[in-house]
């Protein structure tokens, strides 16, 4: 064990540091349309590093972060996620989803697969092998996925990048075109890079803070 200090922060001085970015965060939207300037290596490297800061069923860190920046596998990336993509929206996705999708406006088309100067597809590790060859079980590793996401997400914008959490489902063709091992499994596709000059988000609203907060319990 080692100690683990915090630095004092008086407590009006806190709530306004974490409303401020609160507001900050708030303006994160997810984005599909991208300019194609590129974004330094460095920074992606930096993300990661943010991400894989994220707490872990017992500390497995079961995630890996494939960062894709060459044009030929983007475009192999792309052409297998729009038939995946084409299959779903035609054949596989039940009416209420497809009228859920409505209001942000997506189809099977994903140009931004390519146009995003970088992919970051972030794989789930469900186990590892020693040099002796056992299996070593990961645990939690979709919570631990899930969690760093969410810090990657967060680094990102607050480095002025924008991001899109992408699912095509399946998602096996990732792990096929980036040759990772069967220890591996794709969890998210995240194109990252600048805003377009002309990009738009659908306007859409939050939820009010009383519906996704609960003080205690109900009285009963």
């Amino acid at each position: 064990m080692v100690p683990y200090r915090l630095p004092p922060v008086e407590a009006s001085a806190a709530v306004a540091d974490a409303g401020a970015f609160a507001d900050r965060l708030r303006q994160r939207r997810s984005c599909r349309h991208f300019d194609d300037r590129p974004v330094p290596q460095a920074l992606i490297e930096q993300l990661v590093r943010a991400a894989h800061a994220a707490p872990s069923g017992a500390n497995r860190q079961p995630w890996r972060f494939v960062c894709v920046s060459d044009p030929a596998i983007k475009r192999e990336i792309r052409v297998a996620a729009e038939a995946e993509e084409r299959a779903s929206y035609e054949h596989r996705m039940p009416p209420d989803w497809l009228e859920a999708l409505e209001p942000i406006g997506t189809d099977w088309h994903k140009p931004f697969l390519e146009i995003a100067p970088w992919l970051v597809v972030l794989m789930r590790v469900d186990f590892e092998l020693a040099a002796d060859g056992r299996r070593l079980k990961t645990y939690y590793p979709a919570e631990s996925c899930g969690i760093a996401a969410g810090l990657f997400l967060t680094a990102a914008h607050l480095a002025g990048l924008a991001t899109l959490t992408h699912t095509p489902s399946p998602m096996r063709f990732l792990a096929d075109i980036l040759r990772r091992p069967d220890t591996e499994r794709p969890f998210l596709l995240i194109p990252v890079g600048y805003p377009a000059v002309d990009a738009v988000v659908p306007d859409l609203p939050r939820k009010p803070l009383s519906d996704v907060i609960v003080w205690d319990r109900p009285a009963g």
